[in-house]
């Protein structure tokens, strides 16, 4: 799962490029959320286009690796991220939100392929991925379970009930990925239900804890190689995010977490993310 140079300036233009559509796509809806799809680019561009083993012209392949998103409200950075890998064309991004859309505003699973559960409760998507994870273990596959979940969820309490069951059952083939971009909908984390020590309590609870830079796609690549290293347990990536991320006007601004950008502001925003892109392709000339 090494990488090399070019290929990290590679991912991180696709990063670029998912957040433009996530951009591209809240105006389109006229509501979702910014901040923490936009903090999350860097983290799907590297699992979609490095990390992850999987087909997006074949979405059920039975070997693939298993994504489960359990914040479903940052679903437009997974859409973004499946359009520019191949699963359907980019241009329905655009469609996020509208009646008879595939890309709902939480992630359906029988609306689209590649997607492998449905989510918007807050909470359950660790102890669905423990649950595949569990799953694959019976029946010998030798695929990996991912699950990206928010820090702010971690005030719901089944998913310490999902810990402490995943790593009672030491389900290495499990890597959960938290975006620890220490906001959520009503203030910041530490001020609304504070988290920390958060390292300390996924140990507590037989976890192998990494913490990365969730922008630094060479450390995500690897946590993700020393996860799959780890036999005795599972990984909890804690990656820590700047919500907003690509846009200054709107990082680290709880108010963001569910406000989508004007056309006007859009217009903006827009025009920072492309300077972002030239000066990635100008180290690649």
């Amino acid at each position: 799962m090494s990488i090399t140079d070019a290929q990290v300036r590679e991912i991180e233009s696709r990063a670029v490029r998912i957040r433009e559509t996530i951009i591209e796509m809240l105006v389109a809806a006229g509501s979702g959320h910014t901040a923490g799809p936009m903090g999350l680019a860097d983290i799907f561009a590297t699992l979609y286009f490095h990390v992850l083993s999987h087909d997006p012209k074949n979405p059920d392949w039975k070997e693939r690796d298993r994504l489960i998103l359990s914040n479903g409200h940052t679903v437009p950075v997974r859409y973004a991220a499946m359009a520019h890998a191949g699963y359907f064309p980019v241009a329905e991004c655009l469609t996020l939100r509208k009646f008879g859309s595939r890309l709902q505003g939480h992630p359906e699973r029988l609306r689209l392929p590649g997607l492998e559960t449905t989510s918007g409760p807050l909470g359950s998507g660790l102890g669905q991925a423990a649950g595949i994870a569990i799953g694959a273990r019976m029946d010998s596959k030798k695929f990996r379970t991912y699950c990206v979940l928010s820090d702010g969820e971690h005030d719901a309490g089944n998913i310490w009930e999902s810990a402490m069951f995943a790593g009672n059952q030491k389900l290495h083939n499990l890597t959960a990925i938290v975006d620890r971009n220490n906001i959520q909908i009503n203030g910041m984390t530490e001020n609304v239900m504070p988290l920390e020590p958060i390292r300390a309590k996924w140990e507590a609870f037989n976890w192998h804890v990494i913490e990365v830079d969730g922008h630094n796609i060479r450390e995500l690549v690897d946590a993700c190689e020393e996860a799959e290293a780890i036999v005795e347990k599972p990984t909890v990536i804690i990656a820590h995010t700047i919500p907003g991320k690509g846009v200054k006007e709107i990082e680290f601004d709880f108010n963001w977490h569910g406000k989508p950008p004007t056309a006007a502001e859009a217009e903006t925003f827009l025009k920072e993310l492309r300077t972002v892109q030239s000066t990635i392709t100008n180290k690649n000339t």
